[in-house]
């Protein structure tokens, strides 16, 4: 019989998406169904997920779920059970998942993900009679509060569900003021420190920390970065004391909607031994950007425009770039500075540099169809999904040596060239000394068409599906749930 997991997330595809996140939660049930894993996905109700999933099957009903009426729907997308917590109080309005039209956080997040926690340990207790589960794993800070509620107030006395908690960045925490506690329905007991409580506050993410029977991360070199204090954002020392409970696997990507050869949004399908076709898509984005024709390389970056994804050393690098018979294509949005400066770079260098401000799916497809190399100068990068994209469609990554950059990317040099096993450039420190030399690395290396393509064909050769990673995921479960991994 197979192991049934059901798997807490505040966005997964095709139904919500602000982030990697959702890629992930959405790929996990297939990626594990191979495994003897039958996964389902539990979201919040938010209007764009309830309009997707159309008529739904109500399986359990709460009159009152931290305050407000609450209802379970069930539906299936594609191949895949999915769970709806439909309460309009809670998830019934206009903006993101996380904030309001203006980008604001909803001032009640901590009582929406809380009851949103709440419900995810009602139904992995089995609070509907015709759903049962063996496990619970809960991503981020939003699901975290689902661990809490498990151990501190189970549906009933005596339930033990193992639990696994991913972190897919630690960065974002979900930490609030004391005085909610009152109003999370857990008992005097978990307010301390090997509970909720963590720097006077409530901490949702360092809850699932603490109580998860195992914690995973989204790469190894990320589990190992977070015990330090430049990586841990506090939570280090915690983190050390987790020891062997904290892994990290590398996410996957769905190679079926990643492929060149068969993408519909890409002006030209190629393949590794097509790869002269790329040019095509090359001149498609130098037209749609606004860039001059040129065959030298055009790099791209596809990110959210904040310090931490180094966007801020993009303005600072342009004129070097530029200046080094490089051009670049930009598409993401993020810190108003950076919008500002990376369009004054844009202005600064027409027919070079181009800009498109916010997010667009088809686009950025094509952007890595049709771009030479990506930029990717993270300060800190727990995996990383872009990179992986741009593997697998021959698109050279340059790239910060940190968490899943440095797991994924194998760097151009000397010796891992003279071998034959380069797949990118990587470079040490965030800041601009680094980039710079890695862009003159990058471009010196594009003169070497040889090696340029050796290089790309490597790159589109590496296996970064999911069959790996869920293969590692279900052998977790099967351990905790007292099978054999």
């Amino acid at each position: 019989m197979a192991l049934r997991v059901l798997s807490a997330a505040s966005e997964a595809v095709p139904l919500i998406k602000t982030g990697g996140l959702a890629d992930v939660a959405g790929a996990l049930p297939a990626a594990l169904a191979a495994h003897g894993i039958a996964m389902t996905t539990m979201l919040p109700g938010y209007p764009a997920v309830i309009a997707a999933i159309g008529k739904a099957r109500c399986v359990h009903t709460w009159d009152a779920l931290l305050g407000e009426p609450a209802r379970l729907l069930a539906a299936q997308i594609g191949s895949n059970d999915v769970l709806v917590l439909d309460a309009p109080g809670y998830f019934g309005r206009a903006g993101t998942p996380y904030a309001d039209a203006s980008g604001k956080d909803w001032g009640d997040n901590w009582r929406r993900f809380a009851a949103f926690g709440r419900a995810a340990a009602d139904i992995a207790g089995g609070a509907a009679k015709a759903l049962s589960f063996d496990l619970l794993h809960a991503h981020d800070w939003q699901a975290a509060m689902a661990i809490a509620y498990l151990r501190f107030a189970p549906l009933r006395a005596g339930l033990r569900i193992p639990t696994v908690l991913t972190i897919h960045n630690l960065a974002f925490q979900g930490w609030f003021d004391p005085r909610i506690f009152a109003s999370l329905e857990l008992p005097g007991s978990a307010w301390s420190i090997d509970g909720v409580e963590t720097y006077g506050g409530v901490g949702f993410l360092k809850s699932g920390l603490q109580l998860a029977d195992m914690v995973t991360t989204v790469s190894p070199t990320y589990a190992r970065e977070i015990v330090r204090p430049e990586f841990g954002m506090g939570l280090e020392g915690l983190i050390a004391l987790r020891g062997d409970h904290v892994r990290g696997i590398v996410n996957g990507i769905d190679k079926a909607e990643w492929n060149p050869q068969t993408d519909p949004a890409l002006a030209a399908g190629y393949g590794p031994r097509s790869l002269g076709k790329r040019k095509a898509n090359k001149r498609a984005l130098e037209q749609h950007f606004g860039l001059e024709q040129d065959d030298g390389p055009l790099f791209i970056m596809i990110s959210r425009l904040t310090w931490q994804k180094g966007a801020d050393l993009i303005c600072e690098v342009l004129d070097h770039l530029v200046g080094n018979g490089g051009r670049l294509a930009i598409l993401g949005s993020g810190d108003p500075d950076i919008v500002a400066g990376l369009q004054a770079g844009a202005a600064r260098h027409p027919g070079k540099v181009g800009v498109h401000i916010g997010y667009d799916e088809a686009l950025s497809h094509r952007m890595q169809g049709g771009g030479d190399a990506i930029l990717v100068p993270s300060r800190f990068e727990p995996c990383g999904l872009t990179q992986l994209y741009a593997l697998a469609y021959g698109c050279v990554p340059v790239v910060t040596r940190t968490g899943g950059l440095s797991d994924t990317v194998i760097d151009a040099n000397p010796a891992a060239l003279g071998a034959g096993v380069a797949t990118g450039i990587q470079f040490d420190g965030a800041h601009y000394h680094g980039l710079a030399s890695a862009i003159t690395r990058t471009i010196a290396l594009y003169r070497q068409p040889g090696q340029w393509r050796r290089t790309q064909g490597n790159g589109m050769a590496a296996d970064f599906s999911w069959d790996r990673s869920g293969a590692e995921y279900a052998a977790i479960y099967q351990q905790l749930a007292g099978g054999t991994p």
